[in-house]
Parts: structure tokens; C-alpha cells; sequence
């Protein structure tokens, strides 16, 4: 028996619309697997679901944040898994749909118990790199923490600081956490991987540069403003990092031409595929089953994948209760 439908693949693979292929067949709510579909006002940029999209079923964790906040990896883990307990007392099927192998790592082998972040230490931490720079910080970790200062880059800011706020916090190297036990995912899972055939990503490249393309005429830039006007986001900020947006604040500082932003957008969403592809390959095998997981891969470029997605649901018998045709 399985508790949930996952729905796993690079940026611009076609995942969202398998989603909702399931939802007109089965009763099913959504939970979105995606670290830029939190923010609000973000929504041309992200191919956030369309209002129409989402009325078809419900959908879960887009919308939750405003781009000045932060939102974890464990933040997703805890809600995540009250989601699927949630959904299932309602008797409906949850689907986990997205590609942010962070929190999918992080959902299914566990997290280190590290502590919650102290805002005081927090703020020691910043003072000390805007008095000295990243670097400075870096170099205090080399007594406290050798494994992290060997791993980090000097100017990794967010691992780096978090990396050090653990040591102030607790006396401890925050390395030391790695190694102790983690808690599994307490739901069994159902996983469809899409991926190009091949591993080849030039049809993938292409889809990418399309849909940029057309998020542009949908209005991209002017949405990019209204967040550029804001005085309270900087590029450091994990929102204002998310592909597209950063090249776009370029364009809006007269960086780079809208060409030169378009392809440096294409060229960053390509490579933000590549890893996903990487981390999906190599963190994932093809055609798993066992008791906990079973996982298909799906290609890409495969026209009937859709029918072919369909009917690996319908031939699972923990999933006919949710049948709606």
C-alpha cells in the first residue's frame, strides 16, 4: 500500500501537467515541491499554477511566503508531512509535484537535529561579515569546524554563517551533527522520475528557452520590477537567487541588454536542470520497488508519457479509492 504519488524531474520536464492529468482522473491535492513557488508575487517567473490550474484540485505550500522571509528544508520536511496525514484523513490522494531535490532529499532520508537558528547569534554572525567580509568569517571556522572549512567556499554566506552560528550556539562543530541518526520518511511513496531519454538535454534546453520566452510576454519584467522597487530585499536573499529573477534585477540595473538577460537566464535555468538531472540520476536508481518506495522512470520527450503515467497509477490497487472515472 502506498500513501502518496511523487512526481519528481527537471525544471520544464512537463511534471505540473502530469499533476493535473492525475487530478481529473483521481481525488487529489497537491503539494508543491518547489522553493520559489512559496513567494508570493512571484508567479510569471516560477510558472506558478494558473488560478484555473488550480481550481481543478487543491494545492499546498505556494503562496506561503513573502519574498523577504526564509523557508527551509526542514520548514518543508514538517509540512510536508502533516500535509500527507491531512490529505489522507480526508480521503484523497496526496501528490508531492516539483524539483527541489533539497527538499526531497531532505523529506526522504531525514535532517541532521541541528539547532533552530538563535536571531541574536544570527546577527553577531552578519555584523562580523560586514565588518570583515565572508572570508574572515570562513577563516574562524578553520579551528572549530575543519571538515566545513575544508568543504565551504569563503563566500558560501548562507553555509557558511549557518555553519558558525552552530558552534556559537551550541559548542559543537556543526559537522559533528551529520553523523548522528536521522528520521526516515514515515510515508510509503509511489515515484514517477522524469527524464530526458538518454540523459541528451538539448530538447530540454529548448523547452526552457521557449517557456522563458514566453514568460517575457506574459510580463516578466514588469513583475520583476515591482519587486525591484521594494527596499527590503537584496540579492542575497534565497527568493531574490531563484533563476530568472537575479538576471532580471541585471537587466533592471542596466547590467546586461534584455537579450543578454534572456540568455543568461536560459543558461541558469540549464544548468539549475543539469543538477536536478545529477542529483536524480545519482540519488535515485530506475524502477525501484520495495516495501517503502516503488519508482518508474518517465522520458521526457516520450509524447504518451501521460497515458503511460495514467496507467502505472491505475494498475496500483492502493490507489482505486481515490478513482474518480
Amino acid at each position: 500500500m502506498f500513501d502518496a504519488v511523487v512526481i519528481l524531474g527537471p525544471t520544464a520536464s512537463g511534471k505540473s501537467a502530469l499533476s493535473l492529468e492525475l487530478a481529473r482522473k483521481y481525488r487529489t491535492e497537491i503539494i508543491s515541491l518547489d522553493s520559489a513557488l512559496i513567494y508570493k508575487g512571484m508567479d510569471i517567473g516560477t510558472a506558478k499554477p494558473t488560478k484555473e490550474e488550480m481550481s481543478i484540485c487543491p494545492h499546498h505550500l505556494i503562496d506561503i511566503c513573502d519574498p523577504a522571509q526564509s523557508y527551509s528544508a526542514a520548514d518543508f520536511r514538517k509540512d510536508c508531512i502533516r500535509l500527507v496525514e491531512e490529505i489522507r484523513s480526508r480521503d484523497r490522494l496526496p501528490v508531492i509535484c516539483g524539483g527541489t531535490m533539497m527538499y526531497y532529499k531532505a523529506l526522504v532520508e531525514g535532517l541532521s537535529p541541528l539547532p533552530e537558528t538563535d536571531p541574536k547569534i544570527r546577527a553577531k554572525v552578519q555584523a562580523m561579515a560586514d565588518e570583515h567580509g565572508w572570508p574572515y568569517v570562513h577563516e574562524q571556522l578553520k579551528d572549530v569546524d575543519p571538515p566545513l572549512y575544508e568543504k565551504l567556499a569563503p563566500n558560501d554566506k548562507q553555509r557558511v554563517a549557518r555553519a558558525l552560528e552552530v558552534y556559537l550556539m551550541t559548542g559543537k562543530a556543526m559537522s559533528s551533527f551529520f553523523s548522528e541518526p536521522k528520521d526516515q520518511c514515515p510515508f510509503t511513496r509511489f515515484e514517477a522520475v522524469l527524464l530526458p531519454q538518454g540523459d541528451d538535454r538539448t530538447k530540454l534546453r529548448a523547452l526552457i528557452r521557449k517557456r522563458f520566452e514566453i514568460m517575457i510576454e506574459q510580463g516578466f519584467i514588469d513583475e520583476v520590477k515591482k519587486l525591484y522597487e521594494r527596499t527590503d530585499l537584496s540579492d542575497d536573499m534565497p527568493s531574490m537567487r531563484s533563476v530568472g529573477y537575479r538576471q532580471a534585477m541585471m537587466y533592471l540595473r542596466g547590467e546586461v541588454s534584455l537579450d543578454e538577460m534572456i540568455e543568461l537566464s536560459v543558461i541558469a535555468t540549464a544548468r539549475l536542470a543539469k543538477h536536478q538531472m545529477t542529483w536524480l540520476r545519482g540519488g535515485l536508481k530506475d524502477n525501484v520497488a520495495s516495501d517503502k518506495v516503488v519508482r518508474f522512470r518517465l522520458d521526457i520527450e516520450d509524447a504518451n508519457k501521460a497515458a503511460h503515467f495514467i496507467s502505472l497509477i491505475d494498475n496500483e490497487p492502493s490507489f482505486e479509492r481515490y478513482r474518480l472515472v
